[in-house]
This record gives C-alpha cells, structure tokens and sequence, in this order.
C-alpha cells in the first residue's frame, strides 16, 4: 500500500539475470509491502528464477512478445487482483524507486503519470536523431493531451484503476506501440496525462544498444508508429 492505495509494480523483463534480483530487492527495500510482478518475456537465462527467488511474482510467457504484450500481461493480473494503482519499472535498475510515491500521489488529479528523464531531475540526455524523434513526438503528443510533455517515450509509467481495466483489454505489442501508441488512444479516449521529473541511472548489468545507425532507425520507426497511431480510429 502507498498512501492508501493497493499498488502493483510491473516489471517486463527479457534476459535479465543479471540485474532482475537486484532490482526487484531494492523496490522492496524501498516500499515495504508493495506488490511486484515480473513478467517473463520469454527470456532464455534464468531470469524468471532469480525473480522468483527474491520475492517477486513470476508470470512467464512462453515466447518473447515484446515489452507491449508483457505489460498486457500485468495489467490483466492488477486487474484481476483488484489493485488501485499499477506502476511499470524496467527491469536493468535505470528506474529509481525512490521516485514511485510521487508518480502515486500525481495519481489523485490524473489519470497516467509518465516519469520524465526530460524534465529538469538529474542529468540523462540523448543526441543525433534519437534527440530529433523524442522532441518531435513530444511536441505532437504535448498537442494531443493538451498538457506540456518531454518524454514521452519514457517506461516509467504509473496509471489508475481506469486505465487498469482499458489497458487489460488493450495495449499494443508492436515496436513504440507501448509508448507512443499508447499516450495517443489515452488522450483521444479523455484520460488525463501528466508527467513527474526523474532521474535516471546507468544499467545495472548488460549493454544498451546505441549506435548512429539504430539511432537513424529509430528515428524513422517513431515517426511510422506516430502516424500509425494517429490515423487510427
């Protein structure tokens, strides 16, 4: 519980053996109490065990579907569960757990609470045009939701009862789907959108992927996905 509402942390997590009991610890460690689930995306090492064993609840899925389809997966359990709040942190420990109360307590006046790398909390920058993409969508998506946004490719997301029960029926698998297409459909349907300051940290164990070449591929895919999602009905 956290200010009185049933919390449930969901943490997609594909391969990551190495960080996944750490990261699952240190959320305990910080909120007492707190739920946590680990949704294993399929992953080939043994990361579904190691969750297990420090304390979390373990969904595994029988092949990897994306961050998309494993977030899918959550919300139907904090659905089922009857949860007031659902929280998604990733599952490498860039997430600081120190910051989940504040997403919570924005949580009284909206409906969707994005944790910003973007909005004046620590020092997490992007160049080239990975920087060009992220300030494009949120330029749109700023328009869209009618409220000021500069992250809007951020994980780090918290959502209420309301959202619970819309994403357990529908939230996108498909590349950014879980994003971009997302905060559209949420601010066409009415819901409320904010975002939080937060600061971000280094992996705690693996490589990320970052080249000029993924960045330039990046940059392309946002601006499909963006134009997917807003000429859908």
């Amino acid at each position: 519980m956290i200010n009185g509402k049933k919390v449930l942390i969901i943490i997609p997590a594909w391969n990551e053996a190495g960080s996944i009991a750490d990261v699952v610890a240190e959320v305990h460690g910080e909120l007492p109490g707190v739920d946590i689930i680990v949704v294993d995306d399929g992953s080939s090492d043994d990361t579904a065990l190691r969750a297990a064993s420090a304390g979390a609840i373990v969904a595994r899925l029988p092949f990897n579907l994306g961050v998309g389809g494993a977030m899918r997966t959550g919300y139907r359990y904090a659905r089922d569960h009857g949860y007031d709040v659902a929280i998604q942190v990733d599952a490498d420990g860039q997430h600081d757990p120190r910051y989940i109360p504040k997403l919570v307590d924005a949580l009284d006046e909206h409906d969707l609470v994005i944790g910003a790398r973007f909005a004046g909390e620590g020092g997490y920058s992007v160049t080239g045009p990975r920087k060009w993409a992220m300030r494009m969508l949120s330029a749109v998506l700023s328009r869209l939701s009618r409220t000021k946004l500069t992250d809007t490719t951020s994980g780090h997301r918290a959502c209420n009862r309301k959202l619970i029960e819309f994403f357990a029926h529908w939230y996108p698998a498909e590349y950014l789907g879980d994003t971009i297409e997302v905060l559209v459909r949420v601010a066409r349907s009415g819901y409320r959108i904010t975002q939080i300051p937060v600061a971000m940290r280094p992996r705690m164990a693996g490589t990320p992927s970052a080249s000029p070449m993924k960045s330039t591929i990046y940059l392309g895919r946002a601006g499909i996905v963006l134009l997917l999602a807003l000429i859908r009905t």
